[in-house]
């Protein structure tokens, strides 16, 4: 279902087929977590990064969001050299500049980012009050508006992409079998409402490229997939693939925000899903019941919108 910018703006309930036309405005007693996610951003404001920077601002503050979720290949195209590379400032600083992005930054890495210093991101944590990458994968739990809690397992996808071993991406050293553990016992433990997952790499996707080719991660549909199963993940979010998407599979809704700057014009979508090579970002309103999310272009259309309910 399609809103125009307008519905969005006034409602930012960002709904599927249950939008009702005369739902509040979000304010702060709204019994709901909103939020922004964006990926793949990076450039120095180019390739329509600076442009949806704008937006994400705008809807930010329309929505009142409390956070921005930066699902990795957060420097193009080789990371950041130290705590001090340039790219800081004219690639997040002086671009993400709208008063409702000063709010916290939750942060992944993404495969450009091992390009670099992963330390030095690691290390802008304790440089920049609204950058928070704790660690390569970390957990974040919140309370929700109506008293629900949601936990968001951030987990660092690039260690397990097989192409990566002895490549410029330099994930030599990372122990992908610890991390699944940690993340087995992490949401094992969760007694939180809502369980999300956040990586940078798709498991599945809405994609196939001329030759039939489809984007899906086998490594990760292979070892990350099964643990979503296991504990009934409703949702995985992540990007790498530049553009907007969603699809569903096996209960799991599988949502791509990789839109930040430089995009792609993908081939129409397959399994039933949607895929748009817009530049643009994803709202998320998120309380005990229902996750409601829109995939927003750079223009503050919503592009597609949908209702995640918590069974």
């Amino acid at each position: 279902m399609k809103l125009s910018r307008r519905q969005f703006v006034s409602t930012t309930a960002v709904t599927g087929a249950a939008l009702a036309a005369d739902m509040p405005a979000v304010h702060a007693a709204d019994p709901a977590l909103p939020f922004i996610v964006v990926g793949d951003w990076g450039r120095r404001g180019h390739y329509d990064q600076r442009r949806v920077a704008v937006q994400m601002g705008k809807s930010a503050a329309a929505m009142d969001s409390r956070f921005t979720v930066s699902i990795g290949d957060n420097f193009y195209e080789n990371g950041v050299e130290s705590v001090d590379d340039p790219q800081w400032q004219s690639s997040f600083e002086e671009v993400y500049t709208a008063p409702s992005l000063f709010t916290p930054w939750k942060v992944i890495l993404g495969n450009h980012d091992y390009r670099g210093n992963v330390q030095a991101q690691l290390d802008y944590s304790h440089k920049s009050p609204r950058w928070n990458l704790p660690a390569r994968y970390y957990t974040d739990k919140q309370t929700l508006p109506d008293g629900a809690t949601a936990e968001f397992f951030y987990v660092d996808t690039s260690p397990f992409i097989k192409t990566y071993l002895g490549s410029r991406v330099n994930i030599s050293g990372q122990d992908t079998d610890a991390q699944l553990a940690w993340l087995d016992q992490a949401l094992s433990g969760s007694t939180a409402q809502w369980k999300i997952v956040i990586g940078h790499h798709p498991i599945y996707t809405a994609l196939s490229d001329d030759d039939g080719y489809v984007h899906d991660q086998p490594d990760l549909i292979a070892r990350l997939n099964p643990l979503l199963l296991k504990h009934n993940i409703r949702i995985y979010i992540c990007g790498h693939d530049h553009c907007l998407q969603s699809v569903k599979m096996d209960g799991v809704t599988y949502v791509v925000s990789g839109a930040g700057s430089e995009t792609y014009r993908p081939n129409p979508p397959i399994r039933g899903g949607f895929a748009s090579g817009s530049h643009g970002f994803m709202a998320v309103r998120l309380s005990a019941t229902r996750l409601d999310y829109g995939l927003v272009d750079m223009y503050g259309n919503t592009l597609f919108a949908e209702t995640i309910t918590n069974a």
